[in-house]
């Protein structure tokens, strides 16, 4: 139940906090040669290969030694290191490989040499096969997954949230005694979190040190990552886009409003968002249509990757969001919230699932989740601790469409402290639930 308790003590930094997605990494290296994750800097992918995943060389490209070595030579160095390793039965680590993009090909030449799964495991803040200096994408020998920052289970100790799994089980409705009970937690403790955000070694500061902090890694990403995935000749105005959409999340994608903020051209923005989506700074959540074609064409919503990121540059700390407040901006930012953290699960469910929005005239869900077979959980968030019938009125909507015969479950995620059924189909569901299952 919720509590009036005060904020649990966060994470010591050097807590080694294991991540959900080794068992998904281990798993891919026994049916791919290569597996590459990739995730914004500072994630903990370098912490997660080093320590958590069954390596036998460690080569980082921060070695400047070793990263001259292999630019001059690729095949060579990585050849030597390949005939040294074979037979291990573990992969050769390549860290920060963003940082040597000619070493594609020397790969391939190798893993097509020796097709045995599991020989390169690859990090890096971008995707080195789809890098404009990559000389080749390996194609049919690579398998790439991503990391992102932490997943409230990850930080509780928990289980990674398999509440899609249970839609999937259940095609007439989730039955409220299929989940698991909710982990106690305050408001407060949740905003706390929210606040905070998941990247290891931020979270855990003070305020007075982590909103500058989030603000100099957004700075970082920007002076040292972007240059590897394209030429932009304005950073500032890259900041400023930046700047922008955190104070726009869970917001439709407005061009021309954006235009206006940054005072760049539309052909330049769409340049600047594949940037930073590739770096996984933004997400876009396409629009959900009955029409699988049309669905690039309606506005996306925009996601900043992280609400400690996005808090930090609309400066709110937790009290931004007492309960006196305005519930508007919290709104928002739960919303990413809870969007982020779906999606962090999709890499480790049973079966493929995809996020979307929905919004038509007069008519709007914040998130639609669809699986193959016309399986649908639909997601509405709510800042505030009650729930009532009318808040599952767009669910009732959706599901009762004669277009085509839908199935799954609606959801209210909100920050009160009972899982309620409000008839078939609809749950309100507290907000920890992301972090109940074990």
């Amino acid at each position: 139940m919720v509590t009036d308790a005060l904020p649990q003590e966060p994470t010591p930094s050097h807590t080694l906090i294991r991540r959900h997605l080794t068992q998904r990494v281990t798993e891919t290296l026994r049916n791919s040669r290569v597996v590459n994750i990739v995730g914004p800097r500072q994630v903990g992918k370098s912490t997660m290969v080093e320590h958590q995943v069954p390596i036998s060389h460690y080569l980082t490209m921060d070695n400047d030694v070793l990263r001259a070595a292999i630019s001059a030579d690729p095949h060579t160095v990585l050849a030597d290191y390949a005939a040294r390793n074979r037979g291990s039965g573990k992969p050769i680590a390549i860290d920060e490989v963003q940082r040597v993009p000619e070493i594609t090909l020397a790969l391939k030449r190798i893993v097509d040499q020796d097709r045995t799964p599991g020989q390169f495991l690859l990090t890096g803040s971008s995707d080195i096969f789809t890098a404009p200096k990559a000389t080749d994408s390996l194609a049919g020998r690579v398998s790439t997954l991503a990391l992102a920052p932490l997943s409230a289970a990850e930080m509780m100790g928990a289980s990674f949230c398999r509440l899609l799994d249970d839609v999937m089980a259940h095609p007439g409705g989730v039955p409220v005694a299929a989940l698991p009970a909710p982990a106690a937690y305050s408001r407060r403790e949740a905003i706390d979190m929210i606040v905070r955000g998941g990247f290891p070694e931020i979270r855990t500061l003070p305020d007075r040190d982590r909103l500058p902090r989030y603000r100099s890694y957004l700075d970082s990403i920007i002076g040292k990552d972007v240059p590897t995935v394209a030429d932009i000749r304005k950073p500032d105005a890259l900041r400023r886009l930046i700047y922008q959409l955190g104070t726009r999340t869970a917001n439709e994608l407005n061009i021309s409003s954006l235009c206006d903020a940054t005072g760049a051209t539309r052909p330049t923005l769409g340049t600047w968002f594949d940037v930073l989506t590739r770096l996984g700074i933004v997400h876009r959540l396409p629009a959900w249509t009955t029409s699988k074609a049309k669905r690039d064409v309606k506005a996306p919503k925009i996601h900043l990757m992280d609400t400690g990121c996005a808090t930090a540059i609309r400066n709110e700390t937790a009290e931004a969001f007492a309960p006196a407040a305005d519930p508007t901006a919290l709104g928002f930012v739960l919303e990413t919230f809870v969007f982020a953290e779906l999606e962090k699960t999709l890499p480790l469910l049973n079966a493929s699932w995809q996020l979307y929005h929905w919004r038509t005239e007069g008519r709007e869900i914040d998130i639609v989740a669809e699986a193959p077979g016309n399986r649908l959980a639909l997601f509405e968030m709510k800042a505030s601790a009650a729930v009532s019938g009318g808040d599952f009125r767009h669910m009732d909507w959706f599901f009762a469409n004669p277009a085509k015969a839908y199935t799954g479950t609606g959801f209210v995620v909100y920050l009160g402290d009972q899982l309620l059924s409000f008839g078939p189909r609809k749950i309100a569901l507290p907000l920890s639930m992301l972090w109940s299952y074990r």
